[in-house]
């Protein structure tokens, strides 16, 4: 028998930051997103040899274990690791189970697109088919972002657990007390042709620690920064007016809401943007773009572009003369699946 599952990438549309809990437990926080078809990966392969070997194929890094109810937290795979003891003890009984489990992804580390978030819905999502766990989607984000957040102390935001989980386009609401309101968008095909047209992904080539900037925008919020938290408030305002465009069809102020986001995100903590990112935001903007977003927590990772379609393709060719990577994507409605194969 043999468990594979997955969970798409997201792109962070508008928003982002305020789905920290020492902004949102204050203000509560809007997170606008779509998933992409880019997705992490989980293969679980169940043994009864009594140990645990985890594969991070895309990392080049393997672990092996003796089947224990609670393993050491590795901080080569401390998301394999972490999750596993989790599980055993929520949902095992805390008896050790025996397995290869093997994960990659098609996204680097640090890229601004959930990497880390997503991995640990797809991991989940394998132990859930395999255990037959009564998980459901607001579970399933829940404990992922317990796991991160908690179990590990990794700093980051709760949008990404959520999107790898849903899937599709969702606005998404933070409140204090860990209530989620995950509200999914019903775009028309055409308006989602129209941005799928007009979007083109950038890849930096260079890879930042989320954590770290996060950090820094955490300090931000708990010493009551005045100028940080105001463009806290705008980031969640851009995401209200964002879905509006979006269901309207309203491209242009789309385009706006994407510059003004960007905006306010630079200005929430020093670290989201450098001479590297605003360069090359200014080359884009010369070579067809009308507006652009670092994806994710910024500093570096994906940039996310949006220009009118007949300057697409020029656009990309300017790119590729730059020393990152052009990537074709698609969105998908779909959130993290799991199926089983069994031995013939």
């Amino acid at each position: 028998m043999i468990i594979r599952s997955k969970a798409p990438l997201r792109l962070g549309l508008a928003g982002g930051g305020t789905d920290i809990a020492t902004y949102y437990n204050l203000y509560g926080g809007n997170v606008l997103n779509a998933t992409i078809d880019m997705y992490a990966y989980c293969i679980l392969e169940p043994t009864d040899n009594g140990t645990i070997v985890f594969r991070a194929n895309d990392l080049e890094k393997e672990e092996e274990y003796r089947a224990e109810s609670v393993l050491p937290v590795s901080n080569a795979l401390q998301l394999h690791t972490g999750i596993y003891n989790r599980i055993t003890a929520d949902y095992n009984k805390g008896k050790p189970l025996s397995f290869i489990m093997t994960t990659y992804s098609d996204a680097p580390a640090g890229s601004g697109l959930g990497s880390s978030s997503t991995m640990v819905v797809a991991i989940i999502k394998a132990y859930t088919e395999w255990l037959n766990l009564p998980l459901g989607e607001y579970d399933i984000a829940s404990l992922a972002y317990k796991i991160e957040r908690e179990d590990l102390g990794l700093a980051g935001g709760k949008q990404d657990q959520y999107a790898a989980t849903f899937g599709g386009f969702n606005f998404m609401e933070f409140y204090q007390d860990e209530k989620v309101i995950v509200n999914p968008l019903r775009l028309k095909r055409w308006i989602r042709n129209e941005l799928e047209a007009s979007l083109v992904l950038y890849y930096t080539g260079v890879s930042r620690e989320s954590a770290n900037i996060i950090k820094h925008q955490i300090e931000n919020t708990k010493k009551n920064d005045t100028k940080s938290i105001e463009n806290m408030h705008e980031l969640k305002h851009q995401a209200v007016f964002m879905k509006e465009a979006l269901l309207k069809g309203d491209m242009k102020n789309f385009s706006g809401c994407l510059l003004k986001g960007w905006l306010a995100k630079k200005n929430i903590a020093e670290s989201i943007s450098n001479s590297f990112l605003d360069d090359l935001y200014r080359y884009v903007l010369d070579n067809g773009a009308e507006s652009a977003k670092i994806s994710g927590a910024g500093g570096g990772g994906f940039m996310m572009i949006y220009c009118n379609p007949c300057n697409r393709v020029n656009l990309i060719r300017s790119l590729r003369k730059k020393e990152g990577n052009v990537i074709v994507t698609s969105f998908t409605e779909i959130g993290t699946q799991a199926w089983t194969i069994y031995n013939n």
